[in-house]
Parts: structure tokens; sequence; C-alpha cells
């Protein structure tokens, strides 16, 4: 049940050194006490203190390192609908459900939306997402998108560019098509953590940064335990994510480590930034082993993409990436890189959150797959649903039987590693 780690600042990203404002809350000391107490200062973490702490509950937060450190602070910044397998789960319980799966993978964007208004908060929120066909046979992909939308009567917030218009719009010829969401966008995911964080504290949230979660000691009122203190709390909420090693005995072989990294390119000027990206949306393309990227709000180009599940991080992440961003976009030959990170997300086989509750106290979410700006704050909003007795939309997950593979600490991996090398195949395939 332990989880031992050290404390770490910020990697050296793009959104680390131009975050609004940098944290500082203090490290547990002593006895504390909450209705809630929620472990990771994640996107998930600190969204569900916010929802409990608008809800009118006292909620204490505990991050190992700081707000947004992992993932949430790190990842490409595409605010995009869906995932947390709302269609698998939609398969397995019949369409009786399809409306209120419709709104979920709507919901997390919602959120976003109006918190950042609410509350105020500078991240360079930007609508359009863009997913673009590398090969002529995605297009098929982009007809089931718009017949989806059409489905469900959804407004009409979306294009659909051919070849010669995503070349125009985009800059490229590497795409044969475009399917593009105006409700969906891209945003500084970093700076939004933070001020969420900010409203969450303003609420009332006791929040702890620098204080790494050592035990939990279950009961009628569990104690979350690090180096120099404790709280207790009716309720517990583990955030956790590709990092946590808590309660091992339920959730370890479940989620898996894969290493994702992006790189930033020097401030572009008008002429090239309006060539490359002349709707200033993100852009996905519709491979199984993506590539993504997006302008800063400064007019850098943010390009990420090549997920590494061999546990090993490249030597140069710079090298690693350049090559991609080149293939796309050649014109950007000779243009400086002024930041490389990357940092580990955590994998799910079945793509689906783990969802779940120990012994009738102790709440769990983790395992976004790499999508989990928008779906982290929809299940934010489920576990605090289910922390105070509405179970609707959280049995739904928790009715979800998930693969383990014994061994993840010596081969899960090389497993993962191996199962993703068909897929890199399959995109080469025309």
């Amino acid at each position: 049940m332990k989880q031992i780690h050290q404390r770490q600042e910020h990697t050296g990203s793009y959104y680390a050194a131009t975050v609004t404002e940098i944290t500082d809350y203090p490290v547990l000391e002593g006895a504390k006490t909450a209705d809630v107490c929620v472990v990771g200062g994640g996107f998930t973490g600190v969204s569900t203190a916010l929802t409990l702490a608008e809800r009118g509950y006292s909620v204490a937060l505990v991050e190992g390192n700081r707000i947004g450190w992992g993932a949430s602070g790190r990842n490409g910044g595409q605010l995009i609908h869906g995932g947390c397998g709302l269609d698998k789960i939609q398969e397995k319980h019949g369409d009786g459900i399809a409306d209120l799966v419709w709104d979920m993978k709507w919901r997390g964007n919602d959120i976003i939306r109006e918190r950042v208004a609410k509350y105020d908060i500078d991240c360079d929120l930007k609508d359009g997402f863009a997913e673009v066909a590398v090969k002529p046979k995605q297009l098929e992909w982009i007809d089931d998108f718009v017949a989806a939308r059409r489905s469900h009567d959804a407004p009409e917030t979306y294009e659909v560019w051919d070849r010669e218009e995503t070349r125009d719009k985009l800059g490229t010829d590497a795409y044969h098509g475009t399917f593009v969401c105006y409700r969906d966008g891209h945003l500084h995911p970093l700076n939004l953590c933070i001020g969420e964080a900010r409203a969450a504290a303003g609420l009332g949230v006791k929040i702890f940064e620098q204080s790494v979660v050592t035990d939990i000691e279950h009961g009628a009122r569990p104690k979350v335990k690090t180096a120099h203190g404790h709280i207790e709390a009716d309720s517990v909420v583990l955030c956790g994510n590709a990092y946590s090693k808590l309660e091992p005995k339920h959730l370890s072989n479940l989620v898996f480590p894969a290493g994702s990294y992006v790189i930033a390119t020097e401030p572009l000027s008008d002429e090239v930034a309006a060539e490359i990206n002349g709707p200033d949306v993100a852009v996905c393309d519709l491979n199984e082993v993506v590539d993504y990227y997006r302008l800063s709000g400064d007019k850098r180009l943010l390009y990420g993409g090549a997920c590494n599940y061999s546990g090993r991080d490249p030597y140069s992440i710079k090298d690693y990436i350049l090559p991609r961003m080149l293939k796309v976009y050649p014109q950007l030959q000779g243009v400086r890189i002024d930041y490389e990170w990357g940092g580990q997300i955590g994998i799910v086989l079945k793509r689906i959150p783990t969802v779940g509750c120990i012994n009738g106290n102790v709440w769990y979410c983790q395992g976004f797959s790499g999508h989990g700006v928008s779906p982290t704050h929809t299940m934010s909003e489920v576990m605090a649903d289910a922390v105070t007795g509405t179970m609707e939309r959280f049995d739904l997950f928790a009715d979800e039987r998930h693969f383990r593979i014994p061994g993840t600490q010596w081969i899960g991996n090389q497993i993962i590693a191996l199962g993703m090398l068909f897929y890199k195949l399959k995109d080469k395939l025309v």
C-alpha cells in the first residue's frame, strides 16, 4: 500500500516556463480532517475537489509534487470531447443509454468552458480541433463523424475540408481531408489545472503539495498518510494515474505507463503561422499511433506524437519528434526548437478508465490513455456524484472488467510495446 518516489518540481516544458502563477501550497504537516480527501493534483483530482467544494463539502487535496506535475500539465493541450471508452460502454449496455452517453461525451468540454469564464482562468482557450486523414481510407471515418452528429441533431459546429481546402488552411500536402469541430478546441493545460486549483482553494479546499502519500489506513474514516502528517476523512478519492502505486492489491497491473513527448519551436512570424495553421486549430491525425500539433498563444508550433510504449525515454526528444514535424512541414526546416519535454501517461488496455470503490469509502479513477483533458473533467463529476450518493454514471464504469497482466513491473511495457507494433504496422498500410 505504499507509494515511494522523490518529490519533484515541474519538467522543463513550454508550459512550465509560461505559467500564469507558480504554486506554492504548503507541505502536509500534522493531523487534518475533511469530508473528502483527494489524492492527486492533476485534472481528475483538482476538478473533483473543485466540484465537491462547489457543492459545499470540505475537501483536502494532497499532491506528491506540484499541481499539474504529471500528464495534466505536460500534454498536447487538446480539448476533445468523448474519450473514456463511452462507445464501448454503450455497446455493452445498449441504445437505452445513448442520450446519456452523448451528453457525457461533451460534458468535460462544457465544464472547462464554464470554469474558464466563471473563475477567470487565463489558459489560452481557443475553439477548433481538426482530425486529418493521412490515408484516403480514413475519409470514411470523417463520414462517420458527420453521421454521428446528424443522428443526434447536434448543432453544426463543424466543417469538412477536402484535400485542397486542407492544403490551403494547414499549409501541407500530408493530408487527404479534415473534419474540424469548433465545440472542441485547445488550451494551455498547466495554466488550466493551476487556475482550477486556485478556484478550489478560494472555496476552502486545503491543498498540500510536495506531500507524497505513503499509506492509506482503512476504516470508518480512512487516514491518508504522508511523511509528516495525515488527513482523516469520511471518503478518499484516488486520482493518480501513470505514477500512482497506491492500493496495489486492487489497482496493480491495470494501468501501464507510456512515454509521451512534445517539442515547441521558437515563436513563428505571423506569416508562417498563418501559412501552416490559418484557422488556429489543434490538429491530430487519424492513425492508430497519432501525431498532433497546435499553435501556442505566442505562436510557437507545439508538436507531439509517436507515443513510446517501451518504458524507455528517447535519448533526445528533439531528435525523436523533429523529423515527424518536418515530414508534415518541410518549410520549417531550420526553425529553432526552444523546448522539448515528456512524461508518462496511463494506458488502460480497454481504453476505459479504471473506476471503483474499496471498502465502501476509498474511491479511485485513473487511466485516460492519453486523452484526458476533457474526459478527466467528465469523470471528476462522475466521482463527485458517487461520493455523494448518486451512482448512475459511476456504475457504468465500475461495472467494467479490466484486464490485468501479471508481472507488469517486469514485462508489462514489453507486452504493450509488442501490441502497439501491430498498430504501427497497420498505420503504414494504405
